[in-house]
């Protein structure tokens, strides 16, 4: 009635209606309940952090990101308070396997087993190659990824899929990685690239142990093989993508603005892998302190 009236009188709205004129202006003059002004206040707070994800985040993100802030709520609460919005999360499509192998290349064996996480940084690296359809032609993403923090450490995008595009991430991770350990393990599918001679010289000068999975079993790299249908359900299948040129920039800048660094990550308890990083080097340092 309060919507209405400016389209119909009170009068001809309460006998429409069948209430008492007396009761809707008490209603209407009645002070909002400590319940409903609370109801308020997270509708406005969930469809914050909803548009803040890129509308991609569903109710255990938001549930974290509302207790970082403050809020003493349940995942409950959240999840009918986003339906009550009209809101809702996006999930990744299943994984389709699109290996190219050569039965001339030399495999090694599987160092990882699928135990990815070892509980230490720099032990356990993955990577994977991605395709990308611009409306120019393919390009390719190749990505390095830190198994214990979930970071992306390396990446390089091209429209070629040569071994150079494998290096280029490859060394784009060893630059981040300045202090790696002596040797750690890049696990990766049995693809043409990652057998390559290339690869096999540039990982023994740089202490890389290469491992790899079997081929068409995409648990046996599945670590890596997740990163893919999360670009592309997140930000890839959202827009358009004219050029190359704008792939390659605006994959990049979420590859390290939002995924490395603000995206939740439900492995990680609900933070993102840069956070997570900043924790794990921060322990070492409070031990030292306390003794």
């Amino acid at each position: 009635m309060l919507a209405e009236k400016t389209n119909f009188t009170i009068t001809r709205m309460v006998r429409l209606l069948e209430v008492s004129r007396s009761g809707y202006y008490a209603w209407n003059g009645r002070a909002a309940s400590p319940a409903s002004l609370r109801r308020v206040h997270i509708e406005q707070k969930v469809a914050f952090f909803h548009g803040d994800s890129d509308e991609v985040y569903g109710a255990p993100r938001i549930l974290a990101d509302l207790r970082a802030d403050g809020e003493i709520i349940s995942r409950k609460t959240v999840a009918v308070t986003m339906a009550r919005l009209g809101l809702a999360g996006i999930s990744p499509k299943k994984w389709k396997t699109t290996t190219t192998i050569d039965h001339a290349d030399a495999y090694p064996v599987d160092a990882v087993n699928r135990q990815w996480d070892t509980g230490a940084l720099n032990q356990v690296w993955v990577g994977d190659i991605t395709y990308l359809r611009t409306w120019e032609s393919w390009v390719y993403l190749a990505t390095v990824i830190d198994a214990h923090s979930r970071r992306v450490i390396g990446w390089a995008i091209a429209d070629h899929m040569r071994t150079d595009l494998i290096q280029d991430a490859l060394q784009m991770a060893l630059a981040l990685r300045s202090e790696k350990p002596a040797s750690v393990i890049f696990h990766s599918d049995r693809g043409t690239q990652y057998a390559s001679a290339q690869i096999t010289t540039f990982a023994e000068a740089n202490g890389i142990t290469r491992s790899m999975g079997h081929t068409g079993i995409c648990w046996d790299n599945a670590l890596a093989e997740s990163f893919s249908p999360t670009l592309k359900t997140e930000v890839y299948y959202r827009r358009v993508w004219p050029t190359k040129a704008r792939a390659a920039r605006e994959v990049g800048a979420w590859i390290e603005d939002r995924y490395n660094r603000r995206r939740r990550h439900s492995a990680l308890s609900q933070v993102s892998p840069v956070e997570f990083e900043l924790q794990y080097s921060s322990h070492p340092a409070e031990v030292l302190f306390a003794a």
